[in-house]
């Protein structure tokens, strides 16, 4: 099982309101990396990596998205890996920075009439991949994601998040 350093901030109140924030995040990403490790064979840098985890709101996050991705709006989740990796490689010790922005989360969520909780593990998950080089701009690439997603998610009795969509 990988072990992680966690450094975590939350920058807006209305995180306050997620029960358990700390341990929805140890579960999901352990649920991941174990998968991972175990299924597909990813090494991890051991004794730990570090991975950090920025809990924030919309106004914070379309910042740091038109800053960084050119794009002048808020989104959900936003990951900068701290080097350039491709899936199956080692990472380093500092795996990167997972950014959440909770209006986001909490209006796809209410879309999606799914549990806030379930949606954050399922974007946390997907933060997570995008640290390990996975990504989602060609159709090849997002199927793969997205059914890795979905058998993490799997793992955890939560529901297949991509069910009845194409591969975005």
């Amino acid at each position: 099982m990988a072990e992680f350093d966690y450094q975590i901030t939350v920058e807006a109140d209305a995180w306050d309101a997620v029960a358990d924030l700390e341990a929805l995040i140890y579960r999901a990403i352990s649920a991941a990396s174990d998968y991972l490790a175990k299924e597909e064979g990813q090494p991890f840098f051991e004794p730990e990596a570090e991975l950090s985890l920025v809990f924030t709101d919309d106004a914070a996050i379309r910042v740091i998205n038109a800053e960084w991705r050119n794009m002048d709006k808020a989104t959900n989740v936003l990951s900068f890996p701290a080097f350039p990796i491709a899936p199956g490689d080692m990472p380093g010790p500092m795996l990167g920075d997972i950014v959440v922005a909770y209006e986001t989360v909490r209006r796809e969520a209410e879309a999606l009439d799914k549990p806030f909780e379930e949606h954050l593990t399922h974007l946390l998950v997907h933060g997570f991949l995008h640290l390990l080089g996975y990504d989602h701009i060609e159709n090849t690439d997002a199927e793969l994601m997205e059914g890795l997603e979905t058998r993490i998610l799997a793992t955890l009795n939560l529901s297949d998040p991509y069910q009845g969509s194409d591969p975005v």
